[in-house]
């Protein structure tokens, strides 16, 4: 009950002789529940709607019939009887007619440690049984049946396919011939449909749960079972493999696939004996909290699964429930690595002589860092020895040229302590504040914009405050493929009626399929579309006027600036019809309650900044600030690229965005680090990049970055890697910029370290170890402590608990949390009462922490993108991500089931266009833009307007960013990914042209 429930609220019943009292509108099962009594349910999982279709859980109610516990409400004075001897035979007979047709390998393959509760109900009830009559002489039993639903015993009833999750070719169908099938065409789940009991709970998961309305029912009588779109098997039709359904099914017939290789005993450790470890996702900036079920005689996750938690209530992604096993990947990094001595001549190297020095030998195509060709070129090392070549060679740097000279990149998917353990090694020891990592490669624009208008760059409101807006605006942002929970919130909101949602992005992405309104603008003209929206807002009186005068600033001028934006006036180049336009800004400006989500595809433009203005006016303009159900959220990329930012990856701001140029803050600083501190802000990434060019950056540190492949213009910045006199850089793998380092220290995956993130939502939540490192790999905190003691500024601590209690002592939003208090599920930020509150979830209810307390609007007109599309190059380039992929692959393209799902690149472009240049789907295409060419297969695809294709950047054959321009935004310093001219013709390669 909540604070609120007062008496009149709640009913009195009596279960099995114990007096329960619950709130009205409970039903009998969850009343049981709280009273502690277990009522047995095969169709019912308390995160769905109950539908009462098994009937295991019959009770007694005193009236004629018995009726099911799970549907029927909890009455006043009613008395309840769960286990009479009449109810325990109804549930053995039940039980007994569900297990007639059950196989006895039913889940055989699973990798999960629970036995399936079918089975445990008949073990409970005491019921025998000799296996299903379809694999044991009844309907269809003529050998397991297969894809052709008559497969001869011991034949691989998937035809074609190979066997074993490593397959590539999928089942060619499943048809209702006699008996029920195996599929077994997915990567990572197998469905044997003779044990499916048609309880409906997976069809509910993903309907209900996820939202992505695959699974249904198909065929009559016996041959009833779940289907999956029209009938496809599951690994071709349009499932996105979250595992829900799996995680949902109550029997043998969804598990599993096991995608590690295990021993059997005595080796291997029992199912039943696997540890399991609560830590939190290490993909996206959701940020779900997971626990990892570990062999520890292995070393090796076996499984992962998701938690209950405020972020995603138990819900995982492809990324997260399957994308666990690279840390045991044979390419780890588990020695300290040098450069040969013959590998390069001794000293300097300018970008001309090592475009064909051996330190700058060009990779061949295809998939990952070719070990063999770059090994040879690096000798073992002792910890002892790389670490005083790396702390020598830095300090040398730094002696000889100043510290301007010095430069490092830190990581968002290291811990909030390593990410403030690096900046202050930066900071501190080079002396200098040339310190990034890649939120300016994702949402630096959308921070600069929120500082400049409301005062902080985090988020208002979490996501999942969604379910209380009548209206949200989601733009710039494939969200299903890059926050795949969160959008489950937003798509659950959607289904229940409470939100509209309205989609403006020049793709059709998934979201847009359960969008009110899906407005499919022209890339780059975000400003002019939100203008007009603006226009219609002023021109229609659908403002928030006492909002507007009391919490803000600028509005007159913003006012002026928008009159010349009417819908009529940028129809034609938004591609949008004038009452589309209208028609949004009507249904946005008419909510009582409206929130916006954006994603890259607004910030990653020269005219990002402007992009984020124009959202956060039209936010301030309607008052949707500081009230349930409203909110600014910038989602966030990495999963700690919120915290990282909060820590001080940021070359103008130390730690909770305290600025560099303040001469108390930076008092504060020296006087907690004991030395002086630089007082100008640093350089950016792509400012750092082009700073080795021209000789000024010459030695630099990289912890867990790969901007060969993260960055824009891959060609220059190449020549910049080999620029550099020094480079260190500390990895999990031997990624593409690892092969110019001088030094590679061997790091540890996150699932092999303890550390605190913080997602998207602001929440702060520690993540456990769950394996031991391979080798003599080290986690990067302690790795970056004794680097820094090595070049000179020495740096101990006993633990990251230690470094986290430093950190929060100079951060205050994060003032009073501790790992003991953050608990299992985290806390938002800020937190004012840690042992008694979960945080602070809506920020800036009252003012803006700014210095007048108001919210500035900040008028912006529409500005083009720095290269248009021309004759010679007439195709606009959009980049972004893959739903099963992640950045730049290093670790889901070592994951078994993701690289089998998503194992190649493809360039998207309209049917149109592929007819006009003579290509067909799947034929290998050139795409050349004025900075490079690589080649990969066209996929033909309606979401792209003519004109534009996609490509996604997680592919180092077919590398996006070779192509993509290093254009900035002048205020966020971020590059422009989102838009470049680029021309395709047909190719006769077989294989990528990397740079």
């Amino acid at each position: 009950m909540t604070e609120s429930t007062t008496a009149t609220d709640t009913i009195t019943l009596t279960i099995d002789g114990r007096e329960v009292e619950v709130p009205r509108g409970t039903t009998i099962w969850d009343a049981a529940r709280t009273a502690g009594i277990e009522i047995p349910v095969l169709c019912h999982e308390p995160r769905m709607e109950p539908v009462g279709v098994c009937r295991v859980c019959l009770v007694d109610v005193g009236e004629k019939r018995l009726t099911a516990s799970c549907i029927r409400a909890a009455e006043d004075g009613m008395e309840v009887k769960t286990a009479t001897e009449k109810i325990e035979a109804c549930r053995k007979g039940l039980v007994e007619l569900l297990l007639a047709d059950y196989p006895l390998d039913a889940g055989g393959t699973g990798a999960k440690t629970e036995p399936d509760e079918l089975r445990a109900l008949a073990e409970e009830y005491g019921v025998d049984w000799n296996g299903g009559a379809a694999r044991n002489g009844g309907p269809g039993s003529n050998g397991r049946p297969g894809a052709n639903g008559t497969a001869a015993e011991g034949t691989d009833p998937r035809s074609e396919a190979p066997a074993g999750p490593d397959r590539t070719v999928p089942v060619a169908g499943i048809p209702s011939g006699n008996g029920r099938p195996i599929d077994e065409s997915s990567h990572v789940i197998r469905v044997d449909h003779q044990a499916c009991i048609l309880c409906d709970r997976c069809i509910r998961a993903c309907d209900d749960v996820q939202v992505n309305n695959v699974i249904g029912r198909t065929g009559k009588g016996y041959e009833t079972r779940i289907a999956f779109d029209l009938d496809d098997p599951m690994g071709v039709s349009t499932c996105v493999s979250c595992g829900e359904c799996e995680k949902a099914c109550p029997t043998g017939a969804l598990t599993l696939v096991d995608l590690v290789a295990r021993p059997e005993p005595p080796t291997a450790a029992p199912k039943a004996d696997l540890k399991q470890v609560d830590s939190v996702c290490p993909y996206c900036g959701v940020g779900c909290a997971i626990s990892y079920f570990v062999d520890e005689t292995e070393n090796q996750i076996v499984y992962a699964d998701g938690r209950e938690s405020p972020v995603n209530h138990e819900r995982l992604c492809v990324k997260g429930r399957y994308g666990f096993d690279y840390p045991n990947h044979p390419q780890r990094l588990t020695r300290p690595l040098v450069r040969k001595e013959s590998a390069y001549p001794k000293g300097p190297l300018s970008s001309e002589t090592a475009e064909s020095d051996g330190r700058k030998r060009r990779k061949k195509p295809g998939g990952l860092v070719d070990y063999d060709e770059v090994l040879p070129h690096f000798r073992e090392a002792t910890w002892e020895e790389a670490l005083e070549l790396a702390g020598r060679g830095l300090r040398e740097i730094k002696d000889e040229h100043g510290s301007s000279a010095m430069a490092g990149f830190g990581s968002a998917k290291c811990s909030n302590e390593e990410a403030y353990l690096f900046q202050k090694l930066i900071r501190a020891g080079f002396g200098t504040n040339n310190v990034d990592h890649c939120t300016r490669l994702c949402h630096a624009s959308s921070v600069a914009a929120l500082l400049e208008t409301i005062g902080s760059g985090a988020v208002t409101n979490v996501f999942a405050d969604v379910k209380n807006a009548d209206v949200a605006l989601i733009t710039g942002s494939n969200t299903t493929a890059n926050h795949p929970v969160a959008a489950t919130f937003m798509k659950q909101a959607a289904k229940s009626g409470r939100t509209k949602i309205i989609v403006v992005e020049p793709r059709h992405v998934d979201i847009a399929d359960h969008a009110e309104i899906f407005l499919q603008i022209r890339p780059g003209t975000d400003v002019a579309c939100y203008n007009a929206w603006m226009h219609v807002l002023i021109e229609e009186d659908l403002l928030d006027h006492e909002f507007i005068e009391n919490r803000t600033e600028g509005f007159e001028e913003l006012k002026a600036l928008v009159a010349d934006y009417s819908p009529e006036a940028v129809a034609e180049m938004c591609g949008v019809e004038a009452e589309e336009i209208r028609r949004a800004a009507r249904l946005f400006g008419g909510a009582g309650a409206a929130m916006v989500f954006w994603g890259m595809g607004i910030s990653q433009h020269t005219h990002g900044t402007d992009n984020a203005r124009a959202l956060i006016s039209l936010m301030l303009m309607t008052g949707n600030v500081g009230r349930e159900g409203t909110g600014l959220h910038p989602l966030r990329g990495q999963n700690n690229v919120q915290g990282a930012s909060d820590a001080g990856l940021i070359p103008i701001v130390y730690p909770d965005y305290q600025d560099v140029n303040d001469t108390e803050v930076r008092k504060k600083f020296e006087a907690a680090w004991g030395v002086d501190l630089d007082p100008k802000a640093g350089l950016t990434v792509v400012e750092i990049m082009h700073g080795a060019l021209r000789g000024e950056i010459r030695g630099m540190y990289m912890m867990g970055e790969n901007p060969f492949l993260s960055d824009p213009n891959i060609n220059k910045v190449r020549k910049a890697l080999a620029s550099l006199d020094f480079l260190v850089v500390q990895d999990i793998f031997l990624t593409e910029t690892a092969e110019f380092a001088d030094v590679i220290l061997p790091a540890t995956t996150w699932m092999e370290k303890d550390g605190t993130v913080t997602n998207t939502d602001r929440r702060v939540q520690v993540g456990r170890q769950a394996l031991r490192p391979p080798g003599e790999a080290r986690p990067d905190w302690q790795i970056t402590c004794q680097l820094a003691t090595a070049f000179g500024f020495p740096m101990d601590y006993e633990s990251p608990e230690e470094v986290f209690a430093e950190f929060t002592s100079l951060a205050p939003s994060y003032a009073g949390l501790t790992y003991e208090n953050l608990g299992t599920t985290g806390k938002l930020w800020p937190c004012p009462d840690p042992e008694n509150s979960d945080g602070i979830q809506v920020l800036m209810s009252d003012a803006f922490p700014t210095p007048n307390g108001r919210g500035k609007f900040v008028p912006r007109p529409f500005e083009p993108a720095k290269e248009l599309p021309d004759d010679e190059y007439p195709f606009v380039l959009n980049t972004g991500r893959l739903l099963e992929h992640w950045h730049t692959g290093t670790m889901t393209r070592r994951s078994r089931a993701l690289d089998a799902i998503r194992p190649s690149p493809r360039v998207e472009v309209h049917p149109d266009d592929l007819a006009s240049l003579g290509l067909r789907d799947g034929d290998q295409v050139v795409v050349e833009s004025r900075r490079g060419t690589i080649v990969l297969e066209a996929l033909e695809s309606r979401r792209m307007d003519p004109g534009t294709v996609f490509i996604p950047f997680h592919f180092r054959e077919a590398a996006a960013n070779v192509l993509t321009i290093d254009e900035l935004d002048p205020h966020g310093k971020i590059p422009e990914y989102k838009f470049c001219a680029v021309r395709l013709r047909a190719s006769e390669a077989t294989s990528a042209v990397v740079p």
